[in-house]
């Protein structure tokens, strides 16, 4: 087998494992779930990946250094719009302020139920440290453009988007939208980023 057909194959594993997780979330998935999913045998799957916990590990790695990628890439552009790209790390590229990204139940299913395992905490706290240093490169640069105030520390900022993104699906994943008031919450929360950062457009 090519190494090309190999990455595709794997690709189209954990493609399945993120349609098993949504539907499932991460304690009820197992690997017969994304085995039936990818429609592949047993030993096909565990060719690629020893437990579920690698599965889950490595869909989130992946979506993780594809978002720091393009963000790296996004920054070298002089003409962009550092907080439309802020937006669009926070919502999505459509921007929809109404919807969780669809694996945040299962993202905080999968570190809560692993908090006291040595493993998942290191690998949670590998995670979050990403996901500031996504953000905070987006602000620090805004900042350093005269886009953004610099009132307000930018990994400070980052950090509270995260503990906004991570509220909300811990919420939404127990309660129904509408008691959450996703948008409103969402919208609210953008007016309040764009207050402290005293964005200029």
């Amino acid at each position: 087998m090519s190494k090309e057909h190999k990455e595709q194959r794997r690709a189209e594993l954990l493609e399945a494992a993120k349609n098993v997780f949504i539907q499932h979330g991460y304690e009820n998935a197992t690997m017969k779930h994304i085995m039936e999913e990818a429609n592949v045998s047993r030993g096909g799957l565990y060719q690629y990946f020893k437990s579920k916990e690698d599965v889950y590990e490595e869909i989130l790695k992946e979506g993780l250094e594809t978002a720091m990628e393009d963000t790296e890439e996004i920054l070298k552009n002089e003409e962009l719009s550092h907080w439309d790209l802020l937006m669009k790390r926070l919502f999505g590229e459509e921007q929809e302020l109404e919807k969780m990204d669809p694996m945040a139940a299962s993202n905080l299913e999968f570190f809560i139920t692993g908090r006291n395992d040595e493993r998942r905490r290191k690998y949670g706290k590998e995670r979050y440290h990403y996901g500031i240093r996504i953000y905070n490169d987006v602000i620090q640069n805004g900042q350093k453009c005269g886009e953004f105030s610099s009132k307000f520390d930018s990994e400070l900022v980052a950090r509270s988007i995260i503990s906004f993104v991570d509220g909300l699906a811990l919420d939404s994943s127990i309660l129904d939208p509408e008691e959450v008031k996703l948008k409103e919450q969402s919208i609210m929360f953008v007016e309040y980023l764009r207050m402290a950062l005293e964005v200029k457009k």
